[in-house]
């Protein structure tokens, strides 16, 4: 990380969010202890207090008490704002977001797989088995962070830069929408399986530099998270209406 002098917690704050727009911490990622940022960054630490506040309240980190300081989004809330917005409103756009990812997670893997280097392999391995480590956590959505940044690993992999930055925001959409149920998807079985088979022949394709079955296979991934989620909107649909029908 590239040190800076000392100087007004906005613009250590400025330097954070290039930090975070650049990738330099993964969504969900836990920043470093405040003494060893401060070191880094060669800035006192009263004002990288300040400055993280600052972050804390665009949206772009989430400080947890007694837990440390994480990554929220990798921009400020108000950059996706309107959409989040009709997200609130609307959950059923989510899936409009799913059908983009169609589109350019099928290309991401193609090209991940014609030009990934060793060092993105062994990113996307080790993202693949944090995700696995992480399943059956006591918050799902520890689960659901790490498989947003599995498949950023593929997408820098892919090294296109303008794809890498929509991913990451539509992926932030997603990471901050309340009505999503990601984090269902890693609390049963019959979900849990066949993505886990699913992340695994993903990454398998990209890792044998094999484009097509990569494509295939990220396609194959989003049609049945996209089946998943619309089986869980049904399921808490008909509970729903069970609990009316109970409380008549």
């Amino acid at each position: 990380m590239t040190s800076i002098k000392p100087r007004k917690a906005v613009q250590i704050a400025e330097h954070l969010e290039q930090l975070l727009a650049k990738g330099h911490w993964a969504l969900g990622a836990r920043l470093p202890a405040e003494r060893q940022l401060a070191a880094q960054l060669a800035v006192s630490r009263p004002s990288l207090r300040e400055a993280l506040q600052q972050l804390i309240s665009k949206g772009m980190l989430e400080s947890r008490v007694g837990g440390g300081t994480y990554v929220l989004s990798t921009k400020p809330i108000g950059f996706v704002d309107p959409l989040l917005t009709l997200f609130r409103e609307n959950p059923e756009y989510r899936f409009d977001v799913l059908e983009i990812r169609h589109a350019l997670e099928g290309n991401a893997a193609w090209y991940a797989a014609l030009r990934s280097t060793d060092e993105d392999k062994a990113s996307i391995q080790a993202c693949y088995e944090n995700m696995m480590q992480l399943h059956g956590s006591l918050d799902p959505m520890n689960e659901a962070r790490a498989d947003a940044t599995f498949h950023l690993a593929i997408v820098e992999a892919s090294h296109n830069l303008v794809l890498l930055h929509v991913m990451r925001s539509l992926f932030d959409l997603l990471q901050n929408s309340i009505s999503h149920n990601l984090d269902k998807l890693y609390t049963q079985a019959r979900v849990f399986e066949p993505l886990s088979q699913q992340h695994r022949e993903l990454m398998d394709a990209v890792l044998a530099s094999d484009p097509e079955r990569a494509r295939q296979a990220a396609e194959a991934h989003l049609v049945f998270v996209e089946d998943s989620l619309k089986m869980i909107d049904a399921d808490e649909a008909r509970k729903q209406r069970s609990l009316r029908h109970l409380s008549r």
